[in-house]
C-alpha cells in the first residue's frame, strides 16, 4: 500500500502543506493527534483505501508541513484546513480527526457546516473538562526553563530503579520528549493566556453542530481522555460514543482494525 502513496506539497496563504494521498471513492481527511503527524493514521487508512480516497495532511507547524514563524491557534489551523480543502476542491468530507486534531475538525464542521458529511472523533481536545489547567501541570513542568523537572528526575532515576518505579520515570521522560519535539502542539494546549484558549473552545457551539459524529473512546486511555470523549458525545446533537477494547491513547497506531471498522460503518 505505501508504495501507492502519493505525497504532495501545496503552497498556501498562511504556508506550505504536505499530504499523503491514496485511493478513490468518498472523500475522508483524517486529522493527526497532538504528537503525531499524518502518518499516525497509515495502518487505518490501508484497510480503507480501496473503497474511500483517503487524504493525510500535516497540519501547519507539524510533520513534513511548514512551520511559519507564526503565532498559532486553532482558528489558524482551521483557517489552513479550510483552504486545503478549497485547493483540492473536496466539498463534501468525512473528517477523522484525534486529540488536537479533533479540535480543528469540530471548529471547522461548526464553521463550515455544509461541507462536513460526517465527524470521526478519537479523545478530541477542545472542550473545558474539569481541571483543564491542572490537567496540563506536569507537561508545564517538564518542560519548565530552566529544566529543573528534567534534571530533578535524572537525579532521582537510580533510586526509582531500586524502589520499583523505573517505568513511571520512563514514561514522564517519554512524554517530555514527546513535547520537545511537538512545539506547535505545546503552543496550541499550553502555550497561550488562558483566555484566547478558552474562547478557541467549542462547548457552546457544539450544539449547533449538523453533521453526525461518532466519538471513538479507548477503554484502556485515561479519564480525562474518556472525559474528553463524553462531554462531545454530550453535547453534540447527533453523536455516539463507542468504547474500543483493548484501546489505549493511540487508536489508529493500536487498533486499526477496530478504528477502519467503525469508520466503514459510520461512513456508509
Amino acid at each position: 500500500m505505501y508504495s501507492q502513496l502519493r505525497n504532495s506539497r501545496i503552497k498556501l496563504s498562511v504556508g506550505q502543506i504536505f499530504w499523503r494521498e491514496i485511493g478513490q471513492g468518498p472523500s475522508l481527511v483524517f486529522l493527526h493527534g497532538s504528537w503525531n503527524d499524518g502518518t499516525q493514521w497509515l495502518r487505518t487508512i490501508e484497510l480503507l483505501n480501496s473503497n474511500y480516497q483517503c487524504f493525510a495532511p500535516d497540519l501547519l507547524g507539524f510533520g513534513d508541513s511548514e512551520r511559519p514563524n507564526v503565532h498559532y491557534s486553532i482558528d489558524l489551523e482551521v483557517e489552513c484546513l479550510a483552504q486545503y480543502l478549497d485547493t483540492l476542491k473536496l466539498r463534501q468530507v468525512y473528517l477523522i480527526a484525534h486529540s488536537v486534531g479533533g479540535w480543528v475538525a469540530a471548529s471547522y464542521a461548526i464553521k463550515y457546516p455544509d461541507r462536513v458529511q460526517g465527524l470521526v472523533l478519537l479523545a478530541p481536545e477542545g472542550v473545558q473538562v474539569g481541571h483543564r489547567r491542572a490537567r496540563w501541570q506536569t507537561a508545564r513542568w517538564l518542560i519548565a526553563k530552566p529544566p529543573l523537572a528534567y534534571w530533578l528526575l535524572r537525579s532521582i532515576y537510580p533510586i526509582a530503579k531500586l524502589l520499583g518505579a523505573k517505568n513511571k520515570i520512563d514514561r514522564l521522560f517519554e512524554f517530555r520528549q514527546q513535547l520537545m519535539q511537538s512545539p506547535v502542539a505545546v503552543q496550541l494546549l499550553l502555550g497561550r493566556r488562558r483566555a484566547e484558549i478558552t474562547a478557541e473552545l467549542v462547548d457552546e457551539n457544539l450544539p449547533l453542530l449538523k453533521a453526525p459524529v461518532l466519538v471513538l473512546h479507548g477503554a484502556e486511555d485515561s479519564l480525562a481522555a474518556l472525559s474528553l470523549c463524553q462531554s462531545y458525545a454530550a453535547l453534540a446533537p447527533n453523536a455516539e460514543l463507542q468504547s474500543i477494547s483493548p484501546g489505549k491513547s493511540n487508536l489508529p497506531q493500536e487498533v486499526p482494525e477496530l478504528v477502519a471498522k467503525y469508520i466503514r460503518e459510520f461512513a456508509k
